[in-house]
């Protein structure tokens, strides 16, 4: 049975082929879901929309981009948050529009074309006719905020990049058949906020702020068929370290999924939390607390903070003590969503 593994984007490789061949082939029995690599202007995660997409617009000022190399050759990818882009909505501008809908941030242009390759593949029984294809998402707020510095900025950008972000969802899902495909929302920064509103507001105030921050999600919802596969991804981010951030424990991430899950109006098939190297017991405790309503959940493995052989098997039983239903599986639901309940 597939769906043990799940990959959560990013493949350091040139091309969707690439991709699709050195992890489709050997991992493709084992996962349930195949991202493309995010190659190209995605290879840097939200960098890429600062580059192409925020970078230029009328209705918005460039503040810093990243520095030049070494012989004054511009760059457009940072080396580090100190050296992302920055921008400031203009002065007078109510909320910044995105024209183009349904192609404007690029996703869909991409999403297309790696299907096609994808759906290739899978006729020349490369990957398994099962698999269905992935395309990760960063919801609005991981998107655009990182990037604006004044937090009056917010409210002016974010209204109109869900508006564009639901015009690629719904153009994606008029192009792909929804049973062959698979979104994931991407919340890393998310979870940086969250982490911060916890430290110093404690937990009725992170999940006031968890409401807030995933209300995108049920925006974005109603153009979201049954039939497509629906995940969340919750991330300490990697931009300034692998990983960026290591709180003490899991609190901040399952207050987060729990929010995005309500926020999505519908079953979520997937949900991803990051673990660190940690196989504490007190790092787990909060899994307690996630509710599930019938996702699968992964447990995220980084392989160097796993120097003992049995590191993930010690974080798996650590985690199986609050998770119970870890390892388990139920069948899809009436609705056609598969309802599963497993974490490898």
């Amino acid at each position: 049975m597939g769906g043990e593994l799940l990959l959560v984007g990013s493949v350091p490789l040139d091309t969707v082929e690439q991709v699709f061949r050195a992890l489709g082939g050997p991992l493709g029995p084992h996962l349930a879901y195949m991202p493309d690599g995010e190659v190209g202007d995605r290879r840097y995660w939200i960098d890429g929309i600062a580059y192409r997409v925020l970078n230029g617009h009328p209705e918005i000022e460039t503040m810093r981009r990243p520095a030049p190399d070494e012989n004054g050759v511009e760059r457009w990818r940072p080396l580090g948050i100190h050296d992302q882009f920055r921008f400031r909505v203009k002065p007078g501008v109510k909320e910044v529009r995105f024209g183009d809908p349904g192609w404007r941030l690029g996703y869909t242009k991409d999403a297309v074309n790696s299907y096609f390759v994808f759906r290739q593949l899978k006729k020349e029984g490369v990957l398994p006719a099962a698999l269905r294809f992935q395309v990760s998402l960063p919801l609005t707020y991981s998107a655009v905020t990182l990037f604006f510095v004044d937090p009056e900025d917010h409210p002016r950008i974010v209204p109109g990049f869900t508006a564009a972000l639901r015009a690629e969802v719904a153009k994606m899902i008029e192009l792909i058949p929804p049973e062959d495909l698979a979104i994931q929302w991407d919340l890393a920064v998310e979870n940086r906020y969250i982490e911060g509103t916890l430290a110093r507001e404690g937990a009725g105030a992170a999940g006031r702020e968890a409401e807030r921050l995933t209300a995108p999600a049920r925006e974005i919802s109603p153009y979201i068929p049954e039939q497509l596969a629906l995940g969340d991804h919750s991330c300490f981010g990697t931009l300034d370290g692998w990983p960026s951030r290591q709180p003490p424990d899991l609190t901040g991430s399952v207050i987060l999924l729990n929010a995005a899950v309500a926020a999505s109006g519908r079953c979520v098939d997937f949900l991803h939390l990051p673990t660190l190297g940690s196989a504490e017991d007190a790092f787990f405790v909060p899994l307690q607390d996630l509710r599930v309503d019938g996702a699968r959940v992964y447990l995220g493995a980084i392989h160097h903070m796993h120097a003992a052989a049995d590191g993930l098997s010690r974080q798996l039983r650590a985690a199986h003590k609050y998770l119970p239903s870890l390892g388990s599986l139920r069948l899809a639901g009436a609705g056609g969503c598969p309802r599963g309940r497993a974490d490898f």
